[in-house]
């Protein structure tokens, strides 16, 4: 079985638009576990009236928290899963109906891979990520948070919650320290809504001739904080 942790704050509408692709998958062994991280938005009775109105046949959990930000929401989502698998899904995401289902098969048959990604699309941009390499990983973020995970290999430490941005980048390089490694798919498997977390992307060429952006000074300041905790500095 996989389980599908939902962390949302303030995303009550893209969430439905989330639900419904889940319920589109053609892989049907799943639960989905929604962790709602101090939302003010009625994300709780539009989700109340969205089961009422369609009546699940998968596993649903509904866990209301005051605000901690989305990696503490993962880590308590994560306390409730029971299947081998697990997939940290984002709010404001739509999987294609072959996600599950090709993350899972290629799990399976690869039982020395922790992990399946692959390339998807933020709003009309898409990212083509590639396969994986360590030395690469270690250089830069291009693995996203939406990944299939053996569920016992996921660190015991669960996600950092200190960290505020490349939480995703942070955790694969805390696996790949374990020996950890992931396994690309080269499809588009989902698409991402803007406005989410990585709304502020600027193209490659933006990092090196406007330094001066204040979103490029927070990316190099993020990126010093990751590249510090795991010796990459």
């Amino acid at each position: 079985m996989i389980s599908i942790v939902i962390p949302v704050y303030n995303q009550a509408r893209k969430l439905l638009q989330t639900l419904d692709s889940l319920k589109k998958q053609s892989f049907r062994d799943y639960e989905i576990i929604i962790v709602n991280d101090g939302s003010q938005d009625g994300v709780e009775v539009l989700f109340i009236d969205y089961i009422r109105k369609s009546p699940p046949d998968n596993h649903y959990v509904f866990i209301n928290q005051e605000n901690h930000g989305a990696p503490a929401a993962r880590n308590r989502g994560f306390r409730e899963t029971r299947g081998e698998y697990v997939l940290f899904c984002d709010a404001d995401a739509v999987l294609m109906p072959t996600a599950l289902e090709l993350m899972w098969s290629v799990l399976e048959q690869n039982w020395s891979f922790s992990y399946a990604y692959s390339s998807f699309q933020w709003g009309r941009k898409v990212f083509k990520v590639g396969p994986f390499d360590a030395d690469r990983l270690r250089r830069e973020p291009y693995i996203h948070t939406m990944s299939l995970i053996r569920k016992k290999d996921f660190p015991a430490v669960g996600w950092d919650e200190t960290i505020k941005k490349f939480q995703d980048w942070d955790l694969w390089l805390t696996m790949l320290e374990d020996g950890k490694a992931g396994f690309f798919i080269p499809q588009v498997l989902f698409k991402v809504a803007t406005g989410g977390t990585i709304s502020t992307w600027l193209p490659s060429a933006a990092y090196s001739l406007l330094p001066f952006l204040p979103a490029v000074r927070k990316y190099r300041q993020a990126m010093a904080v990751i590249k510090i905790k795991h010796g990459l500095a």
